[in-house]
Formats: C-alpha cells, structure tokens, sequence
C-alpha cells in the first residue's frame, strides 16, 4: 500500500507495472463478472479486483469459486485505484496458497473465552487486537531503550532456581532428574542481578518472565513479564526520579500526550508525582498511631485489633508484614488516583531493603501506585551480609509457621555479600499492568497473547 497510496487518480491503473501480494481473504462478494476480494495481512488490508476479461488462465470461474473466507491466496496483477478511488490490484491470476479448513465466524469475535484461548482467531477476526500487542512491543522498547541510553547492559538470569527469593511469592516447584533435586521457576531475579553488581557490572537490567503460583484474577496471570535494573551508587530517591521520567516520557510517546483516561478517571503523568508515607497514611486511616517497632508482638497485637475493627481481612497466618499489606491495600491504595510513590515501608514488610537512614524501624522502599494499583516497587538495596542473614533467618521462621510466600536463607547471595555490594538501589516494572494502563484495558488477559486459561473439560 506504501508503494502506491495517494499516488493514483481515480480509476487510474499502471498498466506496465506487474506487482504480486499475498494474505487472507477476509471478504468475497461478487457484482457481475467482477470478483471483489478483501485481503489482509500484516496489519493492512487491499482490494483485489478480479474481471473475466483480464484474467490470464481462462479459468476465472474455477479458480475463483473455489475460494472461501479464509483461504491464504497469492495473486498477480496490475495496481491501480478502483472508480471510487479505493488503491486495488487488478488480478491476472491467483493461487491458492493454503486453504482454510475451518469456517471462520461470520462477524466480528466477541466471546471472551474464544478470543483468549484461540488467539490467532482473535487477530484474524478482530485486527484492532494487533494494536495492543503493537504499544506492548512499543513500551518494551522503550524501555529497554530508557536504560541502555544510561549505560545500563542488559543481561540474562536463571529461570530454574535451586531457592525460590527476590521476592514474597509462592513459587511453582519443578524437578531436574539429572541433578535429582527439586527446583523452582523464578519468582524474580533480584538476586542474581545483584551478585552482578558485587561482581563490578554497576548498571544492569533484565526484561523477562516471571512465576508466581497464585491466584489468577482481572491483573494477576502466574507467568508475567517485568523489568528489574540495579544501579550502583545510587539509592531510592534517585530511582523516584527515574521513574517519573520513565514512565512520563513513554505515556507521552505511546499515547502523545501526559493525560491518561484510566478507567473515567483523567490521570496527569506531568512528574513531580505525588508522596506519601506508608506508616502516616495507615495512622490517618485508621485514626490512631501504631507502635514504633512493627516487629514487636505489641505491634502484631495492635494490628490485629486494627484489621479486624476495619473490616479489613487477613488469612493466617498472622504476621505484620501480611496485616501491614493488607492495610494498605483497603485503606491507602485505593485513595491514589494519579501516579502516587508510597514511601518509607517498615522493615518487617521489606526483607531486602536498606533500612532508613532516619528511622531505623523503616527502609528506603517505594511503590508506585495509580488508580490503586502497583505498577513499580523499588528500594534502596541491604548490602549489609549480617543484617541480610538474619533477615533471611525471620522469613524461613516465618515460612516454618506457614507463610508460603515467606523465602527462605540463601547462603550463596549471602556470600555474594561478604564480597562487598557497593550502595545500590534497584526497581522493579511490571509491564503487563502497564501495557494495560496505555492500551486502556482492564483485564491482564486483553495484552497476553497466550493467558493462562483452566483447561476445558
């Protein structure tokens, strides 16, 4: 279409020019000895005009009644615009170049289970579909573009992990016969990456899948794609800024402008983005202070009390970190409209995490939140090998009591540790939920090719 597009006057053909298209027939219809056939492929479409008089296998009539919707075909003919002045190839002859077997619907595709677990019928039905994957391969780019324009280098990490770390997550478990060991899919690669910036790579990322063997829901799919970089020298409030002119710059350049429509709500991505303290803004919801050390059994009582005069309702087993999450998640997130930093996490819910160099009960974490929910989550890295270890030794204490989302002591990073981490922050990005946001969709399953679906019966 590029070639010829605005080029010709109405009713104009080149007659000197032989060109050759191939695509799926998305529409037949005939008028007289004229055959009208609409073609697709590659996200474009074109008329092709096939008249008896110009035909040059003297089987019009066989080779083009055995065509059906569907049908892969390769014509040649001449290229011109129709009287309407629609761009069209006038065919001299076609080929079959594979039949389709099925009958495709006769509209568009509306039934969600369909369009999710038969994909290629989604993009064949419905062709605006392949604009969402398009901004999706978009903000990858950009992404990855963001950091290597910064000196980041882009690496690559185990998916089979002999400790499931790196974050709070129930991991799905798999076995390696070789090694006779039970093994589990990644659940993040912070750990690694960071043992790379011991090793002197200061800047590195990793765009790539992750696993989490948990619930699937309208933002939750258990295998999703993130970006993670770790930076040397650096610490939150560096990565705060960085965020803001990331994710600003890319909704200005996917969507051409910094205003969003996120679910009727006019979302402004203009940086400076919003602040707020975890612990404050649980206090103002909740009306009363909560005891300075969150790890104390004062503060797991105190919690308790608190979650269940709100409503607010937390599986066992009980712990701070669980009744903190919760908490914000029903009284704080739900109150951040546009791009909102929630700061300043207690230790408690942050086993990775520097603590805060003004409140020791604190880390240097945030979380980026907008209409309610989380889209980044970065901090300042612990680089302190003692601390790490007995970090590690409360999450497997923890995990002993039933957390199954608690990790457990990974000696090896610890060693990785002794070895000296520089100061160092890292961030993570979630960009299925951030494809959503740009792309305006609101289940996860509208930009994942392939979702995880329950097998039929």
């Amino acid at each position: 279409r590029a070639k010829y597009d605005g080029a010709l006057a109405d009713g104009e053909q080149v007659k000197e020019v032989v060109e050759r298209v191939a695509g799926r027939v998305s529409q037949k219809r005939q008028q007289g000895k004229l055959i009208f056939y609409d073609i697709r492929g590659d996200g474009t479409h074109l008329q092709v005009v096939v008249a008896e008089d110009i035909f040059a296998s003297g089987r019009f009539h066989e080779d083009n009644h055995a065509v059906r919707r569907g049908d892969i075909l390769g014509f040649e003919g001449i290229p011109g615009s129709s009287k309407r002045g629609e761009l069209s190839l006038f065919a001299t002859s076609l080929q079959i170049l594979r039949p389709c077997l099925r009958m495709l619907p006769k509209r568009s595709l509306k039934d969600q289970e369909t369009r999710y677990r038969q994909r290629y019928l989604d993009l064949i039905m419905n062709p605006n579909v392949r604009d969402t994957f398009l901004v999706r391969s978009q903000v990858i780019q950009e992404v990855r573009e963001f950091l290597t324009d910064r000196s980041f280098i882009e690496v690559d990490t185990p998916i089979l992990n002999a400790i499931a770390g790196g974050a709070a997550a129930r991991p799905f478990v798999t076995h390696h016969n070789e090694l006779g060991m039970d093994m589990f899919l990644r659940i993040a690669p912070e750990l690694y990456l960071k043992q790379l910036v011991v090793g002197g790579m200061d800047r590195v990322f990793e765009i790539g899948r992750l696993f989490r063997n948990e619930g699937i829901d309208l933002t939750h799919n258990p295998e999703f794609t993130t970006c993670e970089f770790y930076m040397a020298y650096a610490d939150y409030e560096d990565l705060m800024g960085m965020a803001e002119e990331m994710i600003s710059g890319i909704v200005q350049r996917v969507t051409g402008g910094l205003t969003l429509n996120v679910s009727g709500v006019e979302v402004d991505f203009t940086p400076p983005f919003r602040r707020i303290p975890l612990v404050a803004s649980i206090e103002e919801a909740v009306g009363e202070k909560l005891p300075e050390d969150l790890a104390s059994p004062e503060a797991l009582a105190a919690l308790t009390r608190i979650a269940a005069q709100h409503g607010v309702a937390c599986p066992a087993p009980l712990s701070a970190a669980r009744l903190l999450d919760r908490l914000s998640a029903a009284l704080v997130e739900p109150s951040c409209k546009g791009p909102t930093f929630i700061t300043d996490h207690p230790v408690v819910m942050s086993p990775l995490a520097r603590r805060h160099r003004d409140n020791k009960f604190l880390t240097e974490r945030f979380e980026l939140m907008i209409q309610g929910l989380e889209y980044c989550n970065a901090y300042s890295e612990l680089n302190d090998a003692m601390e790490q270890r007995a970090r590690f030794a409360d999450q497997a204490a923890s995990k002993a009591d039933g957390d199954v989302e608690a990790t457990e002591v990974d000696e090896d990073f610890c060693v990785a540790l002794d070895h000296a981490l520089p100061p160092t922050a890292g961030f993570g990005l979630g960009i299925d939920r951030f494809v959503m946001l740009l792309t305006g969709h609101t289940n996860i399953k509208e930009v994942l090719l392939f979702p995880a679906m329950k097998p039929l019966a």
